[in-house]
């Protein structure tokens, strides 16, 4: 007897276990840990991955597994480990941590069909909709608005019943190939008894006679401009065939990348990388943190000792946030490895992105270069992993599971024995703490590698501008550096953090703020579409002609949004030509490739955009940098405000002068005295940690403590707060007495999407049984849960705080 122990695709806290299914004989020999299999799950039949295959079970009766749907395992002994410890340490649901491991053609499609059973006539309402069928998708009882009711009784009597039907999304993209049948003394034979007029016909075989290689239909059609019905007629007559070949879809299939090779490291990186060698070598486990400004070569380090990693026969994965993995950093890395490299991104579609996955699996890339989920690829003998700008908040998955991308490169950089690197010009205080105390080895580049000084940084106090009566978004400076770099025809780089066109429109009369009438928040002004939109739940409604309140026609834009200041840039210099990229611009497959290639092509000379502008991006004729509110994020209740800040500043103000021609940058502020604005300024890293960890250290945050949110969300204001207050009680009472449990608390945004929100914060540096105990006090609400009224979400460790 051979049983299967199985997680089920249903992510509830009751079925977070593993069960036992009985393996049918005709899957004794292909069955392995890590394949999905169909199994049947009370009336349903779900999807599943089987992580152990043993001999025994304590149930004495057990059902059979339904069907395998793969012929090799999708997860690695590896992968099943890491699921375990990503839901563990995320206290997330199996199923989900293994489902967050694939692609998401991965998953199963799940289709409910209803059966009909009897000849004899059905109520009224079933048999018109069956008509004459005797299959009908579950959709169209909901869509024919029939009551569940009605459908029960009619399976109770045995007249129908409910088929559930579980699909793999995977598709596979196959191509039309043409070759020939004959020999090629046949085919010159066939030739001669060919017509005279069947003169594409006659192209097609002198072709195959020439070279007897298959050749795509579409490519045969098309390099000698014949039709599909020529290649018809020949397969007809028995001289060729056609056939389905399967093809990868590549997502830089129409992109040439030249090879490039080494550059020469200068002492400084020579320095940095020597340390990363001798981990490579040695094969241990060890994470470097790579402090080096911007422009200072860590790219070329990455690259260098990616190539000492593949030449010890192992594989690489990089890491890069997702708005740094540009065109740019692609063409290094395939210029660098050529077809060694896979890409994962968001903007790949579904397939493009299983095919990457598939090169990886297969051993057919040896480099993955792409976003957080790329620390899953599922390499089985990893060299090293690298995690770039790994001071940004997009490596933290902010659904379930809500793990780090650092975390998980560290526990692969364990299992596989190999060095972890994490660079940043601007680290997380946790990463350079951790480098200061020794638990990271720290290797620093502090300056440029082509010795180019770093911009000059002015600070614009705003308020100044006010009080000289300027009351535009752009100080005299700024438009004065513009004009200057317009007619040096240089480029511009202009940076804000909002998107739409306004941040919230008011009546002028009543005070009235247009807010979402689901969430409690402004809805912003999109100029384009003249609507306003809410950011948090997608509501929209038409711009107001008058003011929904007192009627009034003096409504205003308040605010600043990247609509806007193209608006107003446009009237101050309309000789200038402008990029606007944010998310409205970059929705469309492709767009950020499109319009970052205008830029490079100098066919624009001001590139605004918010923060998915501040990195990455090496543009040799960018010489000025406008940042024009430097302090959008500083007010935010979160602890990681002014750090944001610094880095964000830092990063953007890197932008410029990163060739020959010297850079500057003006950063626009209301609080020009802030450490965090001064200190960016002055690309003083070490003096903006001293002064923040000081601040940390009196006010208990991390990386002096560690910090955990509870987030309660509910239709009823009042059962959200109780609920919060009976999760506090409990923790507070079970919890060390040095551990803090603060709330509860309103969510700074208290209501989203009709859900009140509160929160409870744990602040602690020592918790044995912290997540334990947090399941505990969650348990009793566990059926308001699964009603989906109530909604708990944990966060072992948050980085979003809205």
């Amino acid at each position: 007897m051979i049983i299967a122990q199985v997680i089920v695709d249903v992510p509830a806290k009751q079925v977070n276990q593993t069960f036992d299914y009985l393996v049918p004989d005709k899957f004794h020999d292909i069955l392995e840990i890590g394949m999905r299999v169909i199994v049947p799950f009370g009336p349903r039949k779900v999807m599943g991955f089987v992580i152990n295959i043993t001999n025994d079970s304590k149930f004495k009766r057990l059902r059979k597994i339904i069907d395998v749907l793969d012929l090799t395992p999708v997860l690695t002994d590896e992968m099943i480990e890491l699921g375990k410890w990503v839901a563990e340490h995320t206290l997330s649901y199996y199923i989900t941590a293994y489902q967050a491991m694939l692609p998401q053609v991965l998953k199963a499609a799940y289709k409910k069909e209803i059966v009909r059973l009897t000849e004899d006539e059905l109520i009224p309402e079933l048999e018109v909709l069956f008509a004459g069928r005797d299959v009908i998708n579950f959709d169209e009882i909901t869509k024919a608005n029939i009551p569940y009711r009605l459908v029960q009784k009619a399976i109770q009597a045995g007249d129908i019943y409910i088929n559930y039907i579980v699909q793999s999304k995977a598709t596979k993209k196959y191509i039309t190939m043409v070759r020939p049948i004959l020999e090629d003394y046949q085919l010159m034979e066939a030739l001669e008894d060919l017509p005279k007029n069947a003169k594409k016909q006659r192209v097609i075989i002198e072709h195959f006679i020439n070279q007897s290689e298959p050749l795509s239909q579409k490519e045969l059609i098309k390099r000698y401009s014949t039709s599909y019905s020529t290649i018809k007629q020949l397969k007809q007559k028995g001289l060729i065939e056609t056939y389905q070949q399967e093809i990868y879809r590549h997502p830089y299939d129409d992109k040439a990348f030249t090879k490039t090779y080494p550059l020469p490291l200068t002492e400084q990186q020579k320095k940095a990388i020597q340390p990363i060698k001798q981990i490579i070598h040695k094969e241990e486990h060890k994470v470097v943190l790579l402090h080096g400004v911007t422009g200072s070569g860590k790219t070329e380090i990455y690259l260098q000792a990616i190539q000492d990693v593949l030449n010890n026969g192992k594989e690489a994965i990089v890491l890069v946030p997702e708005i740094s993995l540009t065109p740019q950093m692609v063409k290094r890395f395939k210029g660098r490895f050529g077809e060694s490299v896979a890409v994962f991104h968001s903007a790949l579609s579904a397939g493009e992105k299983y095919d990457e996955w598939r090169k990886i699996y297969r051993g057919e890339v040896k480099v993955v270069v792409g976003a957080r989920s790329a620390v899953f690829a599922p390499f089985e003998n990893i060299g090293i992993i690298i995690i770039d700008e790994e001071h940004e908040v997009t490596y933290k998955q902010e659904d379930q599971p809500r793990y780090h991308a650092r975390d998980v490169a560290i526990e692969r950089g364990l299992y596989h024995q190999c060095p972890v690197i994490l660079g940043s010009a601007t680290p997380t205080l946790e990463s350079y703490a951790r480098a200061l105390k020794g638990v990271y080895q720290l290797a620093v580049l502090d300056k440029r590698t082509n010795n180019q000084a770093m911009p000059e940084v002015k600070i614009v106090d705003m308020r100044q501008e006010l009080h000289a009566g300027n009351r535009t978004m752009f100080s005299r400076l700024l438009k004065l550096k513009i004009e200057e770099a317009l007619k040096r025809k240089q480029q511009i780089i202009l940076l804000l953090n909002r998107r739409g066109f306004s941040t919230f429109v008011m009546c002028r009369d009543c005070g009235q703020v247009n807010e979402c009438p689901h969430c409690d928040i402004a809805l912003t002004y999109h100029k384009s579409s003249h609507r306003l939109k809410c950011h948090y739940c997608s509501y929209e409604e038409p711009m107001p002609i008058v003011c929904p309140a007192c009627q009034s026609e003096y409504i205003r834009y308040f605010g600043t949004g990247t609509e806007r200041v193209e608006e107003a840039l446009t009237k101050l210099i309309p000789e200038a030509r402008i990029i606007r990229m944010d998310v409205d611009t970059t929705r469309r497959k492709g767009a950020h490739e499109r319009l970052l290639e205008r830029f490079r092509n100098y066919e624009a000379d001001i590139l605004l955009g918010t923060q998915m502008i501040a990195k990455g991006l090496d543009f040799e004729n960018v010489t000025l940098v406008g940042v024009l509110t430097a302090d959008s994020m500083l007010h935010l209740p979160d602890f990681r405000s002014s750090e944001k800040t610094f880095q964000l500043l830092t990063q953007v103000s890197g932008r410029a002068g990163r060739h020959e021609l010297p850079g500057e940058v003006i950063i626009q502020t209301y609080t020009p005295e802030h450490y965090s604005i001064q200190l960016a300024s002055q690309y003083d890293y070490v003096q903006f940690f001293n002064i923040e960890m000081r601040l940390r250290r009196q006010f208990q945050y991390p990386p002096y403590v560690f910090i955990s949110l509870i987030t309660v969300s509910h239709p009823d204001h009042l059962t959200a707060i109780n609920i919060t207050e009976e999760i506090v009680q409990y923790l507070s009472k079970h919890l060390a007495p040095q551990t803090s449990v603060l709330g509860p608390t309103p969510s700074p945004i208290m209501r989203i999407k009709d859900r009140y929100r509160y929160q409870c914060m744990i602040k602690y540096k020592k918790e044995r049984h912290l997540k334990e105990i947090i399941n505990m006090a969650i348990r009793p609400f566990e059926d308001q849960m699964n009603q989906d009224e109530l909604q708990i979400i944990i966060d072992m460790q948050p980085y979003q705080f809205m």
